[in-house]
């Protein structure tokens, strides 16, 4: 059965998960490190993993497969998901695929690598706005559907 596994910690979008996931009867498992509360809704699981470094990333990586969808915007992680076969989606709406997640990966690293080059380089600052939280739920409605079928 598939599962949605949330790289919860900083998740903007748990609140669309939940009526996504509801309305589907999908099971949700949100990993974090602890800090968030639990959801009265049976359909959420709450997976506290130890403090530490790519910990909660460890988890979801070990058990998302192919029926399974994984939200996250930690590419690495997503690139462990992808590889794994499983459906990625960034809060953003945004999917992350075998086609293209060779060239966000690298965007990424090269991104780390100038700002590590440039300490007074700002980041890009880009706020999350309804318009992203509304893609993302379309994205994540149209996903379920699809690996339910």
């Amino acid at each position: 059965m598939a599962v949605i596994y949330v790289d919860a910690d900083a998740c903007p979008v748990k609140a669309e998960i939940e009526a996504v996931a509801t309305r589907h009867q999908m099971a949700v498992k949100m990993v974090c490190n602890g800090g968030l509360r639990p959801s009265a809704n049976p359909l959420i699981q709450m997976v506290y993993v130890d403090a530490g470094l790519d910990v909660a990333d460890g988890w979801i990586a070990e058990r998302a497969g192919a029926t399974d969808v994984v939200i996250t915007a930690d590419v690495p992680l997503a690139a462990q998901c992808v590889a794994a076969g499983a459906h990625v989606l960034k809060p953003d709406g945004a999917a992350l695929t075998p086609a293209n997640i060779g060239n966000v990966l690298a965007t990424r690293d090269l991104m780390t690598d100038l700002r590590s080059a440039d300490p007074l380089r700002a980041g890009s600052g880009k706020g999350f706005t309804q318009a992203d939280r509304s893609r993302f739920r379309n994205a994540l409605e149209n996903l379920v559907r699809k690996v339910k079928s």
